[in-house]
């Protein structure tokens, strides 16, 4: 199940952006709490986070630029995660059509985030689609 890969890779790098200590542990946790004991969805999911984490500074850049230059500190911490996630499926993984990218990220933006943040990840990941 990839959304629970998903899922857990966003629990994953929601928590980086307050604290960066025991990721290692944390990590071990958030995978056992998400059941991925399927080596595939555990290999997605920390694929994901490594993904975000060698490429931060680029996929937060295109984030920034598809927000029309709106700076990314300023984004819901939630919200920020989700198109982490998004940006890093989009650019780095050609086995997963853009679209899906998208309508996963709507999806986790509905279940973690605010009521209008659905749309406004679905507004941000179609405009780096359609670029």
């Amino acid at each position: 199940m990839r959304n629970a890969a998903r899922e857990a890779a966003l629990n994953i790098i929601f928590a980086k952006q307050f604290n960066s200590d025991c990721m290692d542990a944390l990590k071990k946790k958030i995978y056992k709490q998400f059941a991925l004991d399927n080596d595939d969805d555990l290999l997605f999911a920390a694929d994901l986070v490594a993904t975000v984490e060698e490429h931060y500074e680029e996929l937060i850049k295109g984030i920034e630029d598809a927000c029309h230059h709106y700076r990314a500190d300023r984004i819901n911490p939630t919200d920020k995660s989700i198109l982490l996630i998004a940006m890093a499926e989009i650019r780095y993984f050609d086995d997963i059509p853009p679209v899906v990218s998208v309508s996963e990220a709507a999806g986790l933006a509905k279940k973690y985030s605010s009521e209008t943040s659905a749309d406004f990840v679905n507004g941000v990941l179609a405009g780096v689609i359609n670029k």
